[in-house]
């Protein structure tokens, strides 16, 4: 699959996630939103530093987390030297694509579990992250979103294991700063509305409509994956 499309299809999986990410991460970005001072909070062009520097901080997070699980995942391949090997972890991304678009529309939750696993690394982290609150300056919300990027998600892990199959650190890092950039829309709406995206969002056809397109997105990665194969 050429990697162009990849990057895409990894842009749509995280524009698509948005019913998951408000819901998740929304709480946060609206909470942190409102712990702001109220002068701050009041005016656009006052709040809109923050939001970007939140979202900025969970970017580099996610590519550098990309960055390192591609270049594993290169290292691995080279190793072995078998095109069977990346096209089988490509199969397996594909896979847990459509894991990820079943959690989205609501009607599968075994992510759920990929996500208390990554719990261990944010009990690490997660004291960091008290010590920078309240944010009372811009810098300290991208430091803040660098934190927050670590936070256990099943859509991320989703992201990162297709991050795996991607060929070198260059490409997962491309690939994590893609997903990341799908993200954003929602997030950055969020921040300034608050509870009224996650409303909409929440509702089910939205969610079933999502699920259901990850599940596609899903499907076809692993049908072009298999095409790959001699």
């Amino acid at each position: 699959m050429p990697i162009e499309v990849t990057y895409l299809a990894a842009f749509l999986a995280g524009l698509l996630g948005g019913v998951h990410c408000v819901g998740m991460c929304g709480g946060i970005i609206g909470a942190l939103s409102f712990g702001l001072p109220e002068q701050v909070r009041g005016r656009l062009s006052s709040l809109l530093p923050y939001l970007i520097n939140y979202n900025l901080g969970r970017l580099v997070s996610y590519t550098v987390a990309g960055a390192l699980v591609g270049g594993i995942g290169g290292v691995a391949t080279n190793l072995t030297t078998l095109h069977e090997v990346k096209v089988a972890l490509q199969i397996v991304a594909g896979l847990f694509m459509v894991a990820m678009g079943l959690y989205l529309g609501g009607w599968w939750y075994g992510l759920t579990r990929v996500e208390r696993a990554g719990g261990q690394i944010w009990r690490l982290l997660e004291p960091y992250g008290r010590k920078l609150l309240p944010v009372k300056h811009p810098s300290q919300a991208l430091l803040m979103g660098i934190v927050w990027g670590w936070l256990p998600c099943g859509l991320v892990y989703t992201a990162l294991l297709w991050a795996l199959s991607s060929g070198s650190a260059i490409n997962g890092a491309l690939l994590l700063l893609s997903f990341a950039l799908g993200t954003l829309p929602n997030l950055m709406v969020m921040g300034m509305v608050a509870g009224k995206l996650s409303s909409l969002l929440r509702q089910p056809i939205i969610m079933h409509l999502s699920g259901a397109l990850v599940v596609l997105l899903g499907l076809t990665y692993i049908v072009l994956s298999l095409s790959n194969l001699p």
